[in-house]
């Protein structure tokens, strides 16, 4: 087992928004500090942390200053640079490891790694041209979707296609540079996993919950989710810790599934605490944030086990203007991310409602 971190360590955190924000006031509840790294002066996760760093991703002097001022170093998101991991890994301890970026950071590697290990996902095809976009429609059909292989979130850098002649547009619409092709599944549900893995291998998991998208971005998690079979219930937990298993991880992970009738295809995974895992803080003794905090930091894992039911909703926008109501409301349990200007489309907070567990 790694050894642990003792009280007063400092966990550094690549990232100052609201995951960077609530993994810091984890470590804090821990006896640990936290400080941030982000170019952006007016990053949430700032107003939590013990200690921050304002500076370029590119700027290896301030990346050197920063490892010097921290005992272990983590990420908040995903598209942080592998040039940033590469100056750092010499320096410090980084958890998640690079292959687990890397992985996550480019679609045709995530897939390519998912069905290797022996999970199923959608079809899908690399394309790098017209020509290879129209081979691939040929192979997988309509209705697919054109996503950029690197970047994109929350329903940006994809498109579907509904019709071979829409191709061109499509390609264009994205950029025209390196993506991926994705067959449409019939899916009854989305649901996702957060688990977690220590340096020691041990493995902990918390419930499946069911995911409600709208407009691309994540509208509300249920747990227990309704339309996921309890035949399911394990096979998602259990590919959750084969991943983790194939990655070596150390800390949590958030992998996406679609229930189909044929079982669990994978969607995507996400090294690295996730949105649909926010209901952990009022559903669980120990919650994903400090998940993962225990492990990159050498501790034992919590208790990952459910005490309550809950519907987390992220509020978005002018979601802002409910919270006065939601503070009101019995059985709410608010979580605000401190950003200080609301704009359609941005993640202010969510709300966990919570009730006995059935």
């Amino acid at each position: 087992m790694a050894e642990r971190l003792p009280t007063g360590a400092v966990i550094g955190i690549l990232g100052g928004g609201q995951l960077g924000r609530m993994l810091a006031m984890a470590a804090a509840r821990l006896g640990l500090r936290a400080h941030i790294y982000d170019p952006d002066p007016a990053a949430p996760a700032r107003d939590v942390a013990t200690a921050a760093t304002c500076a370029g991703w590119a700027d290896g002097a301030a990346l050197a200053r920063f490892a010097a001022a921290v005992d272990v170093v983590t990420y908040e998101f995903e598209n942080i640079p592998l040039e940033v991991i590469d100056t750092l890994a010499p320096l410090r301890p980084v958890h998640p490891g690079r292959r687990a970026l890397a992985t996550a950071q480019e679609r045709v590697a995530e897939k390519s790694f998912l069905n290797a290990a022996g999970l199923v996902t959608a079809p899908w095809a690399a394309v790098g041209s017209a020509a290879d976009l129209a081979e691939a429609l040929g192979r997988i059909g309509t209705p697919a979707i054109l996503k950029t292989a690197r970047m994109g979130y929350d329903g940006k850098g994809q498109i579907r296609i509904t019709d071979p002649a829409e191709a061109p547009g499509a390609l264009a619409a994205i950029g025209g540079g390196p993506a991926i092709l994705e067959g449409m599944v019939a899916f009854s549900a989305e649901v996702s996993v957060i688990a977690a893995r220590s340096a020691s291998g041990e493995v902990a998991a918390y419930d499946p919950g069911e995911n409600l998208h709208e407009g691309g971005i994540l509208r509300r998690t249920t747990v227990p989710a309704p339309s996921l079979p309890a035949r399911h219930r394990s096979d998602a937990v259990l590919i959750a810790a084969r991943i983790l298993g194939a990655l070596d991880y150390v800390g949590v992970l958030g992998v996406e599934l679609f229930v189909t009738p044929g079982g669990l295809l994978v969607n995507e995974i996400a090294p690295r605490v996730h949105n649909s895992g926010h209901w952990t803080q009022n559903g669980c003794a120990v919650d994903q944030f400090e998940q993962h905090i225990r492990a990159i930091a050498g501790w034992p894992l919590g208790d990952g086990s459910r005490h309550s039911d809950v519907v987390m909703e992220n509020l978005i926008g002018a979601d802002m203007a409910r919270v006065p109501d939601l503070a009101a409301t019995p059985g709410v349990a608010l979580h605000l991310y401190g950003k200080a200007e609301v704009r359609a489309g941005r993640k202010m907070g969510h709300a966990n409602r919570i009730r006995p567990r059935a």
